[in-house]
Order: structure tokens, then C-alpha cells, then sequence
């Protein structure tokens, strides 16, 4: 039988203990929050500037807009998450799109199969990149970047001297230029509702489960409402247009199944511990090797499924497609969304909300009148920003003792 002293059982919390529950508590919240506000601002400016920016027409082509964006910083956020960077994904992106356009016109493949082949591909490269990095040990960044040049190369050899093939498969074309019904439009923002408020729940339960500190109903709630309003609002305004965009219904797809696997899965966890703490993980029996090299075959799968994407934009694929900053802009995503450039810490949804911010400017720009040179500026200048908060969270958090 154990007792308990007087002075133990009246002792003041250890600062420690509360330092360490605060910092389960505290960190979440802050960084959407201020994404958002930053987000509402760039729209209310441009809104200022520009009377059609927040109409139904322009948000449609917005939401197209982002979807390749947004696709490719699902990927990154993954990659980040691992320590690690893939400077490549705009080249493989590219490729993709060659090789559907290729084997449609000269292979007469259906438009599903094309897919499928270009969506392989991209596994087999994402296998490559993360073989070479694990086994050698080299630096992702130099390995990637690398690859960059290889496949944008592969990328010119495969679209040919014309520099562009048209795709006439219907498939493939609709996959852009598609609209839900609006009922349709409207069960999926129902949908998204519900998907929110089991992830609410299931947050709270887990926490419990483990014994840390839930968050308050008050905050469940809040978050519920601000998804319903935006899923609401966004069907609303969608299907006063053509309706919800095929695009965007990929894009909801694909966050949802990034988020339970980041999430729910034994290897999301994984993934969390590795860029936490590369060496406390392998110590601690984590395949470091097989998990980096499986990042990378995802990463490259959304590239490739990316590049589809594009070309069914585009309706062709081209040497250009992929090109220029797009896997900057990717990086420049995930991390104004919120994603550590330290590793070990980020969300799926930070794609999103990063991709928004990203094509929020550019479309403002372009409604301006804007040259390139203008929109790589500003995004630029978010990015610093972004890492800017990033680098003094970590510093505080550090402080208090929440390593990440």
C-alpha cells in the first residue's frame, strides 16, 4: 500500500507538466486561423480592386485553378512532414502528361488505360528517387533535383519536336471541364459536413484515450461551423455557376484519403516520428528506409496524377507543361499552409489551405493585368513570411519544452 504525503498531495503543478499541456493544446489552433485571416484579406483586397473576383465565374476557374496546385502539395506536405523535399514533381508532373498524349495518339490506348500507365510511371520514378536516396544516402534535395533535370529532359523527348500533342479522348478531356448536378453539389458539401464532425469526434475520443487534454466543446463546435458555412456557402455559390467542379471532387477526394492515412495508419505515424526524430525512430524499430522510399512513390503518384490533370486543362500536353515554378509553388503551399520546413509537423488540409492562398494571388494578379514577374514576387514574399512564423513557433515551442 502507497501513501501519499501532505506536501505531495498540495504541491503546485510542475511548471514542466503545464508547459507540456499547453503545448498539446496550443499549437493547432493558431496557424489555420491566421491562414485564413491572411486568405480573407488577400480576397477582400482583390474583391477592392477587382469587382469580379469573388463572383460565382471566376471562383469556378479558381477551384480548376488550384486543383493541380493542390494536388501536388498533398505530396509535399507528406515529404515535408518527412524531413525530406522533392524538387522534381513539376518535371514528373510533365512527363505524366507526355506520356498520356503519347499513348492515346500513337498507342491508341483508351483514355483510362493511358492514365493508369502515366500514373505507374510516376510510381516506378517516386521508387527510383527514394532507392538512390536510402541506399547512398544522399540528400533528397540532390537527388530530386537531379531528377528535375533528367525528367524534364525525358519530358521533351517524349512530346517531340512539336512541342505539344493534342488530346482528343473524351475521358480524359472531361475530367476538367465536368460539373456535378447541383443536387450532387449540394450531398457532397453534406458530405463534407459529416466527415468533419467524425473527425471532430473521433479527435476528441482519441485524446481521451490517451489522457491528454480534449478540446472544448466550444472549439468542435466552432470548426463544424466554419466547414459548414464554407462547404455550404462554396456549393451555393458553385452551383450558381456551372456547379461543383469534377476537379474539385478529386482534389476533396484525395485530401480526405491523405488525411486518414496521415492520420489513422501506423504509417502516418511513422512518418510523424521519422521527421521528428530521424535516429530516435529507427532506434525505436521504425523502417526509416522502406518509409522514405514509399513516401516518394506517393509523391510521385500525385505528381503524375497532376500532370493528368493538367493536360485534361489543357486538352494537350506539352513541353512546357509543368514547367517554369510550379514545384516552387508547391513548396510555397504546403508551407504557407502551415507544413514545417523542420519536418515531423503538418496536416493534409495545409495543402489546401496553402494552395488557396497561392492561387488566390496569381488569379487576383491576372484579373489585374499582373505580368509573371509581379505574381513570383508576391508569392515569394508570402513564402518568407510564412517560414518567418514558422522558425519563431518552433522557437517558442522549444522554449516551453515541446520538442517537435
Amino acid at each position: 500500500m502507497t501513501t501519499t504525503s501532505p506536501a505531495a498531495a498540495t504541491a503546485p503543478p510542475s511548471p514542466d507538466r503545464d508547459r507540456g499541456r499547453a503545448a498539446v493544446r496550443a499549437p493547432h489552433l493558431t496557424g489555420p486561423v491566421l491562414v485564413l485571416l491572411g486568405m480573407a484579406a488577400v480576397w477582400g483586397v482583390f474583391q477592392l480592386l477587382n469587382p469580379h473576383f469573388l463572383t460565382a465565374r471566376n471562383l469556378s476557374n479558381l477551384v480548376l485553378q488550384i486543383g493541380v496546385l493542390g494536388t501536388l502539395s498533398i505530396g509535399m506536405v507528406i515529404v515535408l512532414v518527412l524531413g525530406e523535399i522533392d524538387l522534381s514533381v513539376g518535371a514528373i508532373a510533365g512527363v505524366s502528361a507526355g506520356v498520356v498524349a503519347l499513348t492515346i495518339r500513337d498507342g491508341h490506348l483508351p483514355g483510362l488505360a493511358a492514365i493508369g500507365l502515366a500514373l505507374l510511371i510516376g510510381c516506378l520514378i517516386g521508387l527510383v528517387h527514394g532507392t538512390v536516396i536510402t541506399a547512398f544516402g544522399i540528400p533528397s534535395f540532390i537527388v530530386t533535383l537531379a531528377g528535375l533535370l533528367v525528367w524534364q529532359g525525358v519530358q521533351l523527348l517524349v512530346v517531340g519536336a512539336g512541342g505539344e500533342i493534342a488530346i482528343r479522348d473524351p475521358l480524359v478531356k472531361a475530367i476538367a471541364s465536368t460539373y456535378l448536378p447541383p443536387a450532387w453539389g449540394w450531398a457532397l458539401a453534406g458530405v463534407g459536413i459529416l466527415a468533419a464532425a467524425a473527425v471532430v469526434g473521433g479527435n476528441r475520443r482519441r485524446r481521451r484515450r490517451y489522457g491528454l487534454a480534449g478540446a472544448s466543446v466550444r472549439s468542435g463546435v466552432t470548426t463544424l461551423a466554419v466547414v459548414a458555412v464554407v462547404a455550404l456557402g462554396g456549393a451555393a455559390l458553385l452551383n450558381s455557376y456551372f456547379g461543383v467542379p469534377w476537379m474539385l471532387v478529386i482534389l476533396v477526394v484525395l485530401l480526405a484519403a491523405g488525411t486518414v492515412l496521415m492520420r489513422q495508419t501506423t504509417f502516418g505515424q511513422h512518418v510523424y516520428a521519422i521527421g521528428g526524430n530521424r535516429e530516435a525512430a529507427r532506434r525505436a524499430g521504425i523502417g526509416v528506409r522502406r518509409t522514405t522510399i514509399v513516401v516518394f512513390v506517393i509523391v510521385s503518384a500525385l505528381a503524375a496524377l497532376a500532370g493528368v490533370l493538367e493536360a485534361s486543362r489543357q486538352f494537350s500536353a506539352s513541353s512546357a507543361l509543368g514547367g517554369g515554378t510550379l514545384q516552387l509553388n508547391a513548396i510555397a503551399a504546403a508551407v504557407i499552409g502551415g507544413t514545417s520546413l523542420f519536418g515531423g509537423r503538418g496536416r493534409i488540409y495545409q495543402a489546401l489551405l496553402g494552395a488557396l492562398v497561392v492561387g488566390s494571388v496569381q488569379n487576383g494578379l491576372d484579373l489585374l493585368g499582373q505580368p509573371a514577374a509581379i505574381k513570383n514576387i508576391s508569392t515569394g514574399v508570402i513564402l518568407v513570411i510564412a517560414v518567418v512564423v514558422d522558425a519563431i513557433g518552433r522557437r517558442r515551442r522549444l522554449d516551453r519544452g515541446a520538442f517537435d
